[in-house]
């Protein structure tokens, strides 16, 4: 199983450690579960902090780290670190350039007119992910289908190369979606400064905190789940995450990486017992 005895836990949370709809208590196949609560107590019991990392408003991870009794959070995937309830917080800009000094990424993103550009040339393949873009400060948040890598090469075509389309994972498709019609299921991206990651937010946490990267652990589902592993000992990709075409070959590229037998709450509770 890999195991890595943890001094910290730092999870993903849609399609890691909740399941459908965000439900903690709902295996993937939407069947009642305590596993993931039971596993969460042996985690907590063991003494071992959790930290939530997610795309997420740092409201709403802050918000979500109350109720699973977590020891810091990491939001809009790694832009904000935050511990001590909330209370204090440290903003990473990543390779924002300093004519944009003083500014949000959003609001610098906003004075360029790329989100509209690049929609635009994806017509029916990208559209703001609503309503839960509007509290986002450090990235565009969207959701559609989309080749990440491709739009990489767009935006550096068009001198933007300090930005990066980073693919969050596959979400259900519902009615306020005006997408074209695909059979593939919609996906999320966060439109960003490079240098800012969950694995760059989980080094300098770790670095703050006084703990050896070696005695990490990370669970995710996502391509961007992926840049976690450079910053820790172990890191857990969901079955679910690990069933998404072209992530068995990322997966097998990343030394420390290992995937659980079973998907979102079930595999996330399985990684936490191997962290024990």
């Amino acid at each position: 199983m890999g195991r890595v005895a943890a001094r910290i836990v730092y999870t993903d949370l849609d399609g890691t450690m909740v399941g459908p709809r965000g439900s903690f208590w709902h295996t993937a196949g939407r069947d009642l579960t305590a596993d993931p609560a039971t596993a969460l107590l042996e985690l907590h019991r063991a003494g071992i902090p959790l930290v939530l990392v997610s795309g997420r408003t740092l409201d709403q991870v802050v918000e979500a780290g109350r109720i699973f009794a977590a020891d810091g959070a990491i939001a809009e995937l790694g832009a904000t670190v935050s511990w001590d309830g909330g209370r204090e917080r440290r903003q990473l800009t990543g390779e924002l350039p300093a004519e944009h000094e003083g500014r949000t990424p959003m609001e610098a993103m906003a004075a360029l007119g790329v989100v509209e550009e690049l929609m635009a040339a994806h017509p029916g393949r990208l559209e703001w992910h609503a309503p839960w873009h509007a509290t986002h400060e450090t990235d565009a948040l969207l959701r559609g289908r989309v080749d990440a890598r491709a739009v990489d090469t767009w935006l550096a075509e068009r001198g933007l190369g300090w930005l990066t389309l980073n693919d969050n994972g596959a979400i259900q498709r519902t009615s306020r979606m005006t997408l074209a019609p695909d059979p593939a299921p919609p996906r999320v991206y966060h439109l960003m400064p490079r240098g800012i990651s969950k694995g760059a937010a989980i080094a300098w946490d770790l670095e703050r905190r006084g703990i050896d990267p070696a005695d990490a652990v990370a669970i995710g589902d996502s391509t961007s789940d992926l840049d976690m592993a450079a910053a820790v000992g172990r890191l857990w990709i969901t079955a679910n995450g690990a069933a998404v075409d072209g992530m068995a070959d990322r997966i097998a590229a990343v030394p420390n990486a290992a995937v659980t037998g079973a998907p979102m709450g079930e595999g996330w509770a399985q990684a936490v017992r191997a962290s024990l």
